[in-house]
């Protein structure tokens, strides 16, 4: 799965809502989606800059080591809370989906 299914996917979720929550999320600023889509991007970006950053190592180009390293386990941290926010979400989606209306 390539990142743009992944935002594809989330802009529906996002649509999915009646004109009153679409009224109330342009009064409060970025809807929920918009969130999660400006989150996903950058998590993608710092995966790129960190696979940029092992090529560098790997073919000698590095100038500073500690930076690349560190951009390296940047990008690892994000895609783990990306991850966790994921899971904690589908969880949260389930527990609705459970309820008796």
């Amino acid at each position: 799965m390539n990142i743009g299914e992944v935002l594809s996917s989330v802009g529906s979720i996002g649509s999915l809502g009646s004109e009153k929550s679409n009224e109330t999320s342009k009064v409060s600023g970025s809807s929920f989606s918009d969130v999660l889509k400006d989150a996903m991007i950058d998590v993608n970006t710092q995966q790129v800059q960190a696979y940029d950053a092992m090529e560098d190592i790997a073919t000698g180009k590095v100038e500073n080591l500690q930076q690349a390293v560190q951009q390296i386990q940047e990008a690892e941290l994000s895609l783990k809370l990306g991850l966790e926010v994921k899971n904690k979400a589908l969880g949260a989606y389930k527990q609705i989906m459970a309820m008796q209306v």
